[in-house]
């Protein structure tokens, strides 16, 4: 069976789509996705799709450390955002001939490397997957994210930032949600939360963050483009609904976040 990787581009994204969400164009998730990545993909978001026979079975999203909407400084690298096989696909190599398309892309625009920001407690890809191709962590941030690189030349090396507790003390009280339209399952979530919320009267508010620039500045963890911040700590810096929200709140005296 063959197994051609295309990549999309504004003249062709209409056709293959953006892998995610592909059965539910109508949904709002969709078009926020499809709106994001007609505006990032001209300005160097990278998207390939990898397909066995007709179907879509895994992608890869990427783009420039100048405009990567992960939380890190990176210029001269190529960033990974987000990459994911699934169901039969898994097992077959996909995710490696995915990062090699990457990694090719960098050795011949003459970039430092590919950086990549992993945590055991989200939906990334594992830490395990890209130490297996030559990646070394870096760098690590709260509460348990770890920068990881695959050099390809000499320079300084792509960090996190520190001021992490200085974003957190600019954010105002009640419950704030971070997103963008980067993931299309955001939506859905940003609904859930701020309708769980007014159930339960609580004050909250959403932030949509429409550039990488504000993704990166703002954000309130690596993740960069979801976040659930209440009374000035931080809940969640992964996508979660609003019947997590209710179990967190009823045992905030505990460890929320690992």
């Amino acid at each position: 069976m063959d197994n051609i990787i295309r990549t999309i581009d504004p003249s062709n994204v209409d056709r293959y789509g953006f892998f995610c969400y592909k059965s539910k164009p109508k949904t709002e998730g969709f078009h926020q996705k499809r709106e994001w990545l007609g505006s990032c993909l001209p300005e160097g978001v990278r998207l390939k799709l990898i397909y066995e026979g007709e179907r879509s079975a895994g992608f890869i999203e990427y783009a420039p450390g100048e405009y990567t909407w992960r939380v890190v400084y990176a210029p001269g690298y190529m960033v990974i955002h987000c990459m994911w096989v699934v169901g039969s696909g898994k097992g077959k190599g996909y995710g490696a001939r995915l990062l090699e398309q990457v990694v090719d892309e960098a050795e011949r625009l003459g970039l430092y490397g590919v950086v990549t920001v992993c945590s055991d407690s989200t939906w990334l890809a594992k830490k395990g997957f890209f130490l297996h191709h030559g990646f070394e962590v870096v760098d690590q941030a709260p509460p348990s994210f770890e920068l990881l690189v695959r050099r390809l030349g000499s320079s300084v090396l792509p960090t996190f930032p520190q001021d992490w507790e200085s974003r957190m003390n600019r954010i105002p009280q009640g419950l704030v949600i971070y997103y963008s339209g980067q993931c299309p399952y955001h939506a859905m979530f940003v609904t859930s939360l701020l309708n769980a919320a007014s159930e339960m009267g609580i004050q909250a508010h959403s932030v949509e963050l429409k550039s990488s620039w504000e993704a990166r500045s703002l954000s309130p963890s690596p993740y960069g483009v979801f976040g659930v911040v209440y009374n000035g700590r931080l809940l969640s810096y992964r996508p979660m609904g609003g019947q997590t929200l209710r179990e967190m709140l009823e045992r905030s005296d505990e460890q929320i976040l690992p």
